[in-house]
């Protein structure tokens, strides 16, 4: 079996044509390429425009990327945290059931009681609570040993829901 090519960065590919690439690059390279998409479009429509399937990419490698650097601690410490009260969800709907259990337990870690916001969370974050670390920390390590393939779980959520995905792409780019 030979080795994919990793896809350096998203240049105006449509949702059609990012699918397409499927057995010539990384999986993982192609959902980070939907996020950068995505988080082009935001910048240039505004959230508004962003579809709830739309927010499902971007929450899930927000996640990911989040996780992989420097665990929950991390993903509720940085901007990412905006994706907390859809992401047990968004893992859901992607098929990765054990992780979305973790997640929640991730969450339930910082014991926010009322409006589970992002203030809520920057506010939580801010006070130190070693106990809170030694939670997240074990969610961190359930995590990398769930076993569960996050991206070709979304990969797979992707071209299903590929209709409710719009990257503003509409042009034909050349084959890669």
């Amino acid at each position: 079996m030979k080795e994919l090519k990793w896809l350096d960065q998203y240049s105006g590919e449509s949702v059609e044509e990012l699918i397409a690439l499927e057995g010539k690059y990384r999986i993982d390279s192609l959902v980070l390429a939907f996020e950068q998409a995505l988080d082009q479009k935001e910048a240039r429509a505004g959230a508004n425009q962003i579809t709830a399937e739309e927010r499902v990419i971007q929450a899930i490698e927000a996640l990911e990327r989040e996780v992989n650097n420097g665990g929950y601690s991390q993903f509720f410490l940085n901007s990412s945290r905006e994706y907390a009260p859809i992401i047990v969800e968004a893992l859901t709907r992607i098929s990765c059931p054990k992780t979305a259990e973790i997640t929640r337990r991730a969450i339930a870690a910082l014991g926010i009681s009322g409006s589970f916001t992002e203030a809520a969370i920057a506010e939580v974050m801010e006070a130190e609570s070693s106990e809170r670390e030694e939670k997240l920390e074990q969610c961190d390590n359930e995590y990398f040993q769930s076993g569960e393939s996050i991206e070709t779980g979304l990969f797979q959520f992707i071209k299903t829901n590929r209709d409710k995905i719009n990257l503003g792409i509409s042009r034909s780019k050349p084959d890669r």
